[in-house]
C-alpha cells in the first residue's frame, strides 16, 4: 500500500477489520474493553494506519454514533441497533480530494454485517 502511494495512486483499503476503532464505534465500550475487537492493541493498530497518513473516510464525513457495520446474531442485538463498526475505508491523504462522501447502509439486512460504501469522484 504504501508503494503506491509512493507512485502518487490513489488508493482505497476496504474491509472487515474485526476491531471497532474509538468508543463511539460501538455500542457497549466500557463493557468489551476486554473482549478480542475492542482490546487496547487491537486499536492501537488502527491508531497506527490513522498515524501513517490513512483516512477512516466514514468518521471523516460521519461524526455520530449508533452507526454500526456488524451485530451479534446473539439477543436481538440488531433490531435494537447494539453493534459494532468494524467495516472501513481506509484511503491515503492524497485520495481525499477525490472522495465526496462514506456511509454505512443499516438498511440493507441479510447478513450480521452491512454495506458500507465511498463515493469516489474523479476529475
Amino acid at each position: 500500500m504504501q508503494a503506491k502511494r509512493k507512485e502518487g495512486k490513489i488508493v482505497l483499503v476496504a474491509g472487515d477489520y474485526n476491531t471497532a476503532h474509538k468508543p463511539i464505534d460501538l455500542a457497549n465500550p466500557k463493557e468489551n474493553e476486554k473482549f478480542s475487537g475492542f482490546l487496547p492493541i487491537e486499536r492501537a493498530w488502527l491508531d497506527k494506519i490513522s498515524e501513517l497518513g490513512w483516512v477512516d473516510t466514514f468518521r471523516k464525513f460521519n461524526a455520530s454514533p449508533d452507526e454500526y457495520s456488524w451485530w451479534s446474531y446473539r439477543a436481538g442485538a440488531r433490531p435494537r441497533n447494539v453493534g459494532w463498526r468494524i467495516d472501513y475505508f481506509w484511503v491515503n491523504e492524497e485520495a481525499m480530494p477525490y472522495i465526496s462522501g462514506a456511509g454505512i447502509r443499516q438498511d440493507i439486512e441479510g447478513s450480521d454485517h452491512c454495506p458500507v460504501w465511498v463515493q469516489l469522484t474523479l476529475p
